[in-house]
């Protein structure tokens, strides 16, 4: 298909190809939407060609909230950590999210488009957290529509500049592809970048589940930082003697604890990504034994559980 072919579907059917468009990104797929919803709004002719873009646009992702939404409620942080595992980069994940979450409130729902990867797992979380559906709907109609709002209105005010490149475009459609495809390349290398730097900090030693409950069991029991999430935590099993607490109040936590004592770090998500980041801050701090536990709380679980 040649890049002129696209220009005419997006004249004549802007708003299905908004719909579809941001439905699908919504839904996970790395398919970018606020470029053709610039493109939308440099091409409308009339402000009501932009409306309806507008009303499908945040119809869409209201849709695809409402689904992540449902799929939270129902399998709560097991999709959260599924949704984490599937992430190029593991150090965002889930107790990040939920912290990000929790501070905001309802809020977070507004921003979340605004920020890549919070708004696929922003929903979920709702769900996982029993957010009252109407406050949900509104705050992702919102969010929507600021979002969606912003990026045609951007299209329509640089719609000369636009035009330009889209009539170059139409003349050069190798060119086209040789661009997007080196900005699909560089992003990708980017994040393999940062899995590759994550990948190196997580080189650290760890302590297994049953190194830890024979310490637990002495006279000297390990310091033990619950990194889940307060919400998390509060819903689950509790740790004998563990603190909760999140990434950015470690300093607090740790305060009056002494520096050559064993401390563990643990969460619930993959590659054990905020345990082992917490381990380099405490280290950071001059403490001298941090371990993250090897394999978080699932390990520590199934352990108690005898699996």
């Amino acid at each position: 298909m040649e890049f002129s072919d696209i220009s005419r579907a997006i004249q004549t059917d802007a708003a299905l190809v908004a719909f579809f468009n941001v439905l699908l990104q919504q839904l996970g797929l790395p398919v970018p939407a606020v470029p053709t919803l610039m493109v939308i709004g440099s091409l409308a002719v009339m402000p009501s060609t932009v409306l309806l873009a507008l009303a499908a646009a945040v119809a869409a992702s209201v849709i695809a909230d409402a689904l992540w939404y449902g799929a939270g409620r129902v399998f709560g942080y097991r999709l959260l950590n599924g949704l984490c595992r599937l992430s190029i980069n593991p150090g965002s994940c889930v107790t990040q999210t939920e912290s990000r979450f929790v501070r905001w409130g309802v809020w977070s729902l507004v921003i979340a488009k605004f920020i890549p990867g919070f708004s696929t797992v922003a929903p979920p979380i709702a769900g996982s957290l029993k957010m009252p559906i109407a406050s949900f709907l509104l705050a992702s109609g919102i969010g929507a529509a600021l979002w969606a709002g912003l990026a045609l209105t951007a299209g329509w005010l640089a719609r000369d500049e636009l035009l330009r490149l889209v009539n170059f475009f139409n003349g050069n459609g190798t060119s086209f592809i040789a661009v997007a495809a080196s900005i699909i390349g560089v992003w990708i290398l980017w994040k393999f970048w940062q899995k590759y730097r994550f990948d190196k900090l997580a080189a650290v030693p760890r302590i297994s589940v049953e190194e830890l409950a024979h310490l637990m069991q002495s006279d000297t029991p390990p310091l033990v930082l619950d990194l889940r999430g307060a919400v998390m935590a509060s819903e689950g099993v509790l740790i004998a003697g563990a603190t909760v607490t999140e990434q950015s109040q470690l300093a607090v936590a740790v305060s009056h604890w002494p520096k050559n004592s064993l401390v563990v770090t643990l969460c619930a998500c993959p590659q054990d990504a905020t345990a082992v980041m917490a381990a380099q801050t405490i280290m950071a701090m001059g403490y001298h034994h941090v371990k993250p536990l090897k394999g978080g709380f699932d390990a520590w679980l199934a352990h108690k559980q005898g699996r």
